[in-house]
């Protein structure tokens, strides 16, 4: 288990078993591998929500608006269409090739984003973050797992997500929980 990923397991204690995805179907239906360090965090928490602020997305979650493959359905395209009607494109994909994939969210709107270069290792995609429903991005050169830990334990604050993280107490809600 990675530093950042044993940090979030000390502060939220998860009490999910291990699901034992199929990776290789997911993979194969997105098109791509993903990250070890995201594997590892579905297979510890799931889907669900961090101190009431950030949610991760789960493959062949219940709950297709908790899912990670039902929301990279098209999204890239809808973002292509965005920027083709005038909305800034953000700098980091100007590389030809180049493509976000969502893995998280807020409950306000916001979006979290790995940036996949091409021929890059998924081992080394960064976050970008975009606002709800506005052109502002936030590009974070951190994993996924890095991302969370870092924001939810306050030693990096970002300019998009609530200034509400971090939180005094600190809870995981999986998806279908009260």
């Amino acid at each position: 288990m990675n530093a950042p990923l044993r940090e979030l397991v000390d502060l939220y204690a998860p009490s999910r078993e291990a699901t034992g995805k199929d990776w290789d179907s997911v993979e194969h239906r997105l098109g791509t591998e993903l990250p070890r360090d995201y594997k590892d965090l579905i297979e510890a928490f799931g889907a669900g929500l961090f101190d009431s602020h950030i949610w991760l997305l789960e493959p062949q979650c219940e709950n297709q608006s908790h899912d990670l493959e039902f929301d990279n359905d098209g999204s890239m395209d809808d973002l292509e269409d965005f920027w083709e009607m005038g909305e800034e494109k953000p700098a980091e994909l100007d590389e030809f090739g180049s493509k976000l994939i969502s893995w998280g969210g807020t409950p306000s709107g916001e979006v979290l984003f790995w940036l996949v270069r091409p021929h890059q290792d998924p081992e080394t995609w960064t976050v970008m973050i975009n606002e709800s429903r506005g052109p502002r991005w936030e590009h974070l050169e951190l994993n996924c797992t890095e991302f969370l830990s870092s924001v939810l334990s306050g030693r990096v604050r970002s300019k998009i997500l609530s200034s509400r993280l971090p939180t005094p107490e600190h809870e995981f809600r999986p998806f279908g929980t009260s």
